[in-house]
């Protein structure tokens, strides 16, 4: 019988190259969001609680990813204008700076089954997006998913969950994601922390610019 291998050291580059780019990922986002004017969301959870999990149309992040996070935000504003800017994703590059493009791969209005590609900058690379929406309820929920890919990183599958509700007059915004692959769970806490001030920044960029976009007139729908 032949004697199995020894098994080849994980090489230190790969891990190396993680650490950087989802650092730079944590001060990239975390500029973004030193510059919006929102008042502070509420505070971030890296881990699930012990209440319901959230879902659109039955579906939600990974219950078994090691990346993971969610956060909460209320925005001053109306649902159609919320909804508008979160489901436009052509427009994200105008309002988001963390997003340097992004285009539909398939016409009309975002659905179910519609896909899109978006990038990112992260140090040394850009990472490339190609996102599938699998579930989407008008004004009230959608959840997309896909990997990102760039050079020295890779995701292999990034789930992500919004949920809109009127309370009061406001908008309560829920969000959270998950990451899965072998690269990038090799230093899941760095991840844990990249992901978390990127959707910190997003929520607080769609609460500053939902908030100071004028109101569409009585009668015209902003969707």
């Amino acid at each position: 019988m032949t004697r199995p291998a020894a098994p080849t050291p994980r090489p230190r580059r790969k891990t190396a190259a993680l650490t950087l780019a989802v650092a730079g990922a944590v001060l990239l986002a975390s500029t973004a969001t030193a510059t919006a004017t929102a008042a502070p969301a509420a505070p971030g959870r890296a881990a699930a609680g012990s209440g319901p999990a959230a879902q659109c149309r039955g579906l939600g992040v990974d219950p078994a990813a090691r990346v993971r996070y969610r956060s909460d935000i209320v925005i001053d504003a109306p649902l159609s204008t919320v909804w508008k800017l979160q489901t436009d994703v052509e427009r994200w590059p105008s309002w988001q700076p963390p997003v340097l493009t992004s285009e539909r791969l398939d016409p009309g209005r975002l659905r179910t089954g519609s896909r899109f590609r978006w990038t990112t900058p992260a140090p040394g690379t850009t990472l490339d997006i190609t996102s599938t929406v699998r579930a989407l309820e008008p004004r009230s929920c959608v959840l997309w998913t896909g990997p990102a890919t760039g050079d020295g990183l890779r995701i292999d599958e990034g789930v992500h969950l919004w949920t809109f509700t009127e309370v009061d007059g406001h908008v309560h915004v829920h969000t959270e994601e998950t990451w899965a692959g072998a690269q990038i769970e090799s230093d899941a806490p760095t991840a844990t922390a990249a992901l978390g001030a990127s959707l910190e920044a997003w929520l607080h960029a769609l609460k500053t610019t939902a908030e100071t976009r004028p109101t569409a007139p009585s009668g015209h729908s902003a969707i």
